[in-house]
């Protein structure tokens, strides 16, 4: 099976091709900002993209009618349950309409079709952020206004997961697993037997103090910030989401800067670096009662997770609640390519979005 994987970010689309579960190629297109100056929407820029893409594709000899399928990461849309979708036109119309926000993956779809569509081969997203697989009760708040909302790595997740299960000698689908995605910003999702019962919406910085998520923080002190006069609502949200966490309290979001101010006797440094892994490890803790104390595994995934210092600072204080698994990075090309090969080979069958 060949497979075309697409993933656009704000700055870039990752491009890869794969033959069955081997990687052909890969490579990251920058798009500068003179570039996509011209489109006042993200979503403007699929056709440009896709030229792109398919010039990339042309100058590495691979012929786009040698694919099977195209995958493309997810945007957001309506809330769905985690899986790999084919893309249709509803899938295409809420991406296109940004439904739930603009974001650069909402151009997964829009671009797997337009490849896929002349060459008359299926495209799909998998797993996108609004996989949302939550117990009722985990969306609840002590307010009625509020409920709480999956928003989360999902792809990272359900592949780091399956990762862990496979090793485990069982199907994700029998397993409870606590998995944890450390990036710019951290999910830790409590996985019941293939679902995520509860996990923290990472986009907008609940949960652990991320690199670039403040966290939850106290919710009084919050609406007295919010009324004190110093700070529109859009400064609010970025201290919340983008410029909190690290960013805000030591100016960077480069672990290995901190662990470099650590190791030179900052006393700053050591004690966010504490913070960081000690509310990381408060989080798997509450994840394990959720899945009422019976854990197969924890898994630790995601860029930070290249970290040794940082990992073996949750480990220090989580390892006692079973068998840890490590996965460093990102994986979403790969997990990509491993969800295609499963609908493709009738492993998983394509769910349908409406």
């Amino acid at each position: 099976m060949r497979l075309l994987i697409i993933n656009p970010g704000s700055t870039s689309t990752k491009i890869a091709v794969y033959e069955d579960e081997n990687e052909v190629f890969s490579q990251s297109i920058s798009h500068s900002t003179e570039e996509v100056a011209p489109f006042a929407r993200i979503v403007e820029q699929k056709g440009f993209r896709k030229d792109i893409i398919l010039g990339v594709l042309k100058e590495k000899a691979i012929d786009a009618s040698s694919f099977d399928a195209v995958i493309g990461r997810g945007g957001l849309l309506n809330p769905i349950p985690s899986g790999i979708f084919a893309v249709n036109e509803r899938l295409l119309e809420d991406l296109f309409q940004g439904i739930q926000g603009e974001h650069a993956s909402n151009l997964g779809g829009l671009i797997a079709d337009e490849i896929a569509r002349p060459l008359g081969i299926p495209a799909y997203i998998v797993d996108p952020v609004v996989v949302d697989e939550l117990a009722d009760w985990a969306r609840l708040t002590g307010m009625a206004e509020i409920k709480r909302r999956s928003i989360f790595h999902a792809l990272n997740h359900k592949y780091a997961a399956r990762l862990a299960a496979k090793e485990l000698g069982k199907a994700y689908e029998d397993c409870n697993l606590i998995v944890c995605h450390l990036g710019g910003g951290i999910s830790v999702g409590a996985h019941l037997k293939g679902r995520v019962v509860d996990v923290n919406n990472a986009l907008h910085g609940e949960g652990p103090i991320a690199p670039e998520r403040a966290g939850t923080v106290p919710a009084y002190d919050l609406v007295n910030l919010c009324f004190s006069g110093q700070f529109t609502k859009d400064d609010l949200k970025r201290k919340l989401a983008g410029k909190g966490g690290m960013v805000a309290l030591l100016k960077t979001n480069d672990m290995r800067q901190v662990e470099s101010r650590i190791a030179a006797g900052d006393p700053e440094a050591a004690v966010v670096f504490e913070a960081m892994t000690a509310t990381i490890a408060k989080g798997i803790g509450g994840a394990a009662t959720v899945l009422r104390g019976t854990v197969d595994g924890i898994v630790l995934t995601g860029g930070l997770a290249f970290s040794r210092k940082f990992i073996d600072a949750i480990v220090e204080r989580t390892g006692f609640l079973g068998r840890v698994f490590i996965y460093p990075g990102e994986n979403e090309m790969v997990a990509l390519a491993a969800a295609g090969l499963r609908v493709l080979r009738g492993e998983e069958k394509a769910k349908i979005y409406s």
